[in-house]
């Protein structure tokens, strides 16, 4: 049995010791109590009652009592190789939806997906020893697994059968591939007039550089969107910030970014889609969704910029262009984020560092050009004020930093890791991290749906992923009248 410790920590040193396969990572520490809660923060700012107004309505404890606002709602979703479709499916999910996954006979490739190929990093599963990707899981939460073949007549004449029971398809295979195989919405609309069709891609199903395949039959992935969409090109440092010769490069995002704003805001257009079916008196429509201008929706200010004066964004690392003292720095144990975006703030986070830098007030305070908030935002004013930041951070660490910030009521908090982010009291006591207990996998932590926190309707998560295939018999019996025996027969031929 893993054993467990109570420990304060305080920094990530206290963390290191935890680091052992042998020593339970989750939880170290409990979360603190309700009355704990109540007495050292509500309290603190006379927030009793509005507190206890939130938590009873609010509370994730409480969600599993009340409805979904999704419940009865049915959609297929059919894609490889990327998360857009999967994220999209699993907020469905979250919010009461039924999603039928459909995997070839061999898995979506996504479910071997595992940090530099180690196998050790999997999941197995505990009655067929075979292993599956964590995230692969997590995406795939709420969705059932079936496996069908639409290279065969046979399995597309059963996914054409689930089309006309569902309200809407989510489809990220290949430009065109589901309408080769006539199973695509040009087809569907004839049979199913009132169907939602989303189809999610990284550049787009049409236009002169729309998505494609390789000879080689290679697909358009992420990160092929942020870079068409300049998302890559501004992420980074510049060569200011960087010793000579390092650095000064664009830089990916440490995730697929581009495939989950892609696959929310698919959520969100099929979501618009039903509301013009079911409750304007419309009819069922296609819908078309890329990571690349999803993403680049929310890059307004590059293309506010260059349609201003023709300017290109530049890479500007975690410095913010339009305020000074508005970045995370780096400190004894990690970095820190501090926030001076108005005059108030911008003296307080002075006053605060001077009281044990004293170099600070003379030379940032007694500089004319700094004492001009547009000003501030030149580059030597930038490097100069977060220089002698710096100065002040290297020789304290992130808690103490916080604490000095907040006794002058600055908007500052310490930059988490993802091991102290699942032991952050405030977000295991809400929470934001949570375990779930798998019949296949064991317990597994997983954060908790943002769309959570509602007061009537919400949005949970109630199973993570499953095997490949789990759901084949249940969802053939039940939607396609397929006993075992036939699925058996078809799954001997290639066909499930």
């Amino acid at each position: 049995m893993a054993e467990k410790r109570d420990i304060e920590i305080n920094s990530r040193a206290d963390t290191m010791d935890l680091m052992n396969p042998d020593i339970r990572p989750w939880p170290v520490t409990p979360p603190p109590d309700a009355e704990w809660v109540m007495a050292n923060t509500y309290a603190k700012r006379k927030a009793e009652d509005f507190g206890k107004w939130c938590e009873d309505n609010l509370r994730y404890e409480y969600a599993f009592g009340k409805p979904e606002a999704l419940q009865g709602y049915r959609f297929l979703c059919c894609g490889q190789w990327r998360l857009g479709n999967k994220f999209c499916a699993a907020l469905l999910c979250e919010a009461g939806a039924e999603v039928i996954n459909i995997e070839p006979p061999e898995g979506d490739p996504l479910r071997k997906l595992t940090p530099f190929g180690r196998e050790e990093y999997m999941l197995a599963d505990k009655f067929t020893g075979e292993k599956c990707g964590i995230d692969f899981l997590h995406e795939m939460r709420g969705q059932k697994s079936v496996t069908l073949n639409l290279e065969s007549e046979e399995g597309r004449a059963i996914y054409q059968n689930l089309a006309g029971q569902v309200d809407g398809i989510i489809d990220e295979m290949p430009p065109g591939y589901m309408d080769s195989l006539g199973l695509g919405y040009r087809h569907f609309k004839k049979i199913y007039p009132n169907l939602v069709y989303c189809n999610i891609a990284v550049r787009g199903t049409w236009g002169p550089y729309k998505d494609k395949v390789s000879k080689y039959g290679q697909w358009t992935l992420e990160p092929f969107g942020g870079c068409a969409n300049s998302f890559v090109h501004n992420t980074g440092f510049p060569q200011d910030q960087c010793p000579r010769g390092k650095g000064g490069d664009p830089c990916r995002s440490g995730v697929w970014f581009a495939d989950y704003v892609a696959g929310e805001q698919a959520a969100n257009s099929i979501l618009a889609a039903l509301y013009w079916l079911k409750v304007l008196g419309g009819e069922g429509q296609f819908i078309e969704v890329t990571g690349a201008e999803s993403q680049m929706d929310i890059l307004d200010f590059d293309i506010g910029w260059y349609g201003f004066n023709g300017s290109i964004k530049a890479r500007t690392g975690a410095w913010d262009p339009n305020l000074n003292q508005y970045e995370w720095n780096p400190c004894r144990d990690g970095y820190m984020m501090i926030g001076g975006q108005t005059d108030r703030l911008w003296y307080r986070i002075g006053m605060c560092i001077e009281r044990d830098f004293p170099q600070f007030g003379r030379l940032i305070h007694e500089d004319p050009i700094l004492k001009e908030m547009g000003a501030r935002n030149a580059l030597a004013m930038l490097i100069k004020t977060y220089t002698l930041t710096t100065r002040w951070l290297r020789d304290i660490n992130r808690i103490e930093a916080e604490q000095k910030l907040m006794e002058y009521e600055i908007a500052a908090g310490p930059i988490l890791f993802i091991d102290e982010v699942s032991e952050f009291p405030h977000f295991k006591y809400r929470p934001w991290v949570c375990t779930i207990d798998t019949d296949h996998y064991g317990t597994i932590l997983f954060s908790v749906s943002p769309n959570n926190y509602q007061m009537r309707t919400p949005h949970r998560v109630k199973v993570m992923g499953r095997p490949l295939g789990f759901d084949t018999y249940e969802v053939m019996q039940r939607y396609c009248g397929i006993g075992q025996t036939r699925v058996n027969e078809l799954k001997e031929k290639g066909v499930i």
